[in-house]
């Protein structure tokens, strides 16, 4: 039964509790909010101290409530024990509608605080959302969750604030993106002085190889919004570093990116596990695909064309070709420019030298240089690890279970961007990368007491562990197909 108390104000005018509507907000059939400008601007009055309106009623709700409102177009979130009626306003969410629906009718305290370096600016947008709250003997996650474990995370997440590992070392950024520039600089002069002979021409495609694959990491770093305090900053950088720099589009990257990690090697919510119908991964896509008697390709070779389709080509086609096709289907006309000014300065840059087609050859022959690198260390933490259809886990159980890490070396770090701390880069995605090795051991304890496996390998290792993976789901395909 949904049950209601009275709100109040607290000694600095700040609204403690909240209605369903505030003023000039207007509603749908059924009573849904639609969220408008006055609402924001309301909300911004709260975020000052005001309060002026009269007292209101907060309504109570259950999990059981709360749990049927788990569909696309009806969807409510629990953050710190308030309730949010998100479905109208999903379509405006940065990160992508589909982030918000992976999470509804979940408690989505813990990602919020994952994927939000400025919670207090984002609560501006929820306060027009919310409808409610958990009602008294409710607890603040999920019955199956493990009230412990959850607590024990959020209270290392306070330890790890408090160290400030959220603050950017702008140095170390400087110097990665200093890195990038001055081997695109190096690969024209060495064109310009010694001519475009094909040995010449293979060692440029080398640097910018480098080049690329350093900016893709860099352009995770401020996709993730990690390098500067103010996000609107990381958002520019990222259109800059994806766009400008890579070619792709930094809008498809953050819908697709994002949804990983929220729901990592889960199916099929994660878009990087559902490689459908060239690869088969975990154990259950395997076993559907052969009981329903799926063949579109040998898949009991698949761990053998991963050599020869998925390493060259997950760079210059898969990806290249899903970023032209969301830009242009979804009018991404900033990126749309943005990307037209990779190519423009690749025709300035090589096209005296190379030629209009000789210039998109070398674009492309880099992108397939890269490509074996990208998909290597992309790959090597995900594929082998568990995979699943939804389990509505804890934040921490989700992340652990689905990631492994890499041992730490001066070049693993270099060579994976830092990746190699997949781990705790999963736990705290806007954690600026220099920092992740500083609270690997605390997360290592706080796995150690709640019994969950922290996988650490050699990376050599981690490379043969993906071909592993797919030659056993390859042969869960063979049992299934076969079955008689």
């Amino acid at each position: 039964m949904t049950m209601k108390f009275e709100e109040k104000c607290g000694d600095n005018g700040s609204l403690v509790g909240r209605n369903q509507s505030y003023p000039g907000e207007k509603h749908q059939p059924k009573g849904k909010p639609v969220t408008n400008g006055e609402a924001e601007f309301y909300a911004k009055q709260e975020a000052n101290g005001k309060c002026s309106v009269p007292r209101k009623r907060l309504n109570m709700y259950t999990w059981q409530e709360i749990q049927r409102h788990n569909q696309e177009a009806d969807q409510w979130l629990v953050i710190n024990r308030k309730v949010y009626n998100v479905s109208s306003w999903a379509d405006r969410h940065p990160g992508g509608r589909r982030v918000l629906n992976h999470y509804a009718g979940e408690d989505a305290t813990d990602v919020f605080r994952a994927m939000h370096p400025e919670p207090d600016i984002v609560q501006l947008y929820l306060k027009p959302l919310l409808i409610g709250e958990l009602a008294p003997g409710e607890h603040s996650q999920e019955r199956h969750k493990n009230s412990q474990l959850v607590k024990d995370f959020q209270e290392l997440r306070r330890i790890i604030e408090s160290m400030n590992m959220f603050h950017a070392n702008l140095g170390f950024f400087f110097l990665h993106f200093a890195q990038i520039l001055m081997l695109e600089m190096l690969a024209w002069l060495i064109l310009y002085h010694f001519g475009s002979g094909w040995p010449v021409t293979i060692f440029i495609s080398f640097l910018l190889t480098i080049s690329q694959a350093q900016s893709s990491f860099l352009q995770h770093d401020v996709g993730h919004l990690s390098i500067f305090k103010k996000s609107k900053w990381n958002h520019v950088m990222h259109k800059f570093v994806m766009c400008h720099l890579k070619g792709l589009s930094a809008n498809w990257w953050n819908y697709r990116h994002f949804q990983h990690h929220v729901k990592p090697n889960i199916y099929p919510k994660d878009p990087d596990i559902d490689m459908g119908p060239l690869f088969l991964l975990g154990d259950s896509q395997p076993v559907k695909y052969g009981k329903k008697k799926i063949k579109y390709i040998n898949y009991e070779k698949q761990h053998l064309y991963f050599y020869m389709v998925g390493l060259p080509l997950l760079m210059p086609v898969y990806f290249n070709l899903q970023s032209m096709q969301v830009m242009y289907l979804r009018r991404y006309w900033v990126d749309i420019a943005w990307v037209s000014s990779f190519y423009i300065r690749y025709f300035i840059t090589f096209g005296p030298y190379y030629g209009i087609f000789g210039t998109v050859l070398l674009i492309y022959l880099v992108k397939f240089l890269e490509s074996p690198w990208i998909a290597y260390v992309t790959q090597m933490s995900h594929i082998p690890m568990r995979m699943s259809t939804e389990e509505n886990r804890d934040w921490l159980s989700t992340q652990v279970l689905a990631t492994c890490n890499i041992e730490q070396s001066f070049f693993n770090d270099w060579f994976t961007g830092h990746l190699n701390f997949q781990i705790e880069h999963h736990l705290f995605p806007t954690m600026p990368r220099h920092n992740y090795h500083k609270v690997a051991p605390l997360v290592r304890s706080l796995c150690a007491k709640h019994g969950l496996q922290y996988v650490n390998k050699p990376m050599l290792r981690a490379f043969g562990d993906i071909v592993r993976a797919l030659k056993k789901s390859a042969a869960l395909w063979v049992d299934a197909y076969y079955e008689t």
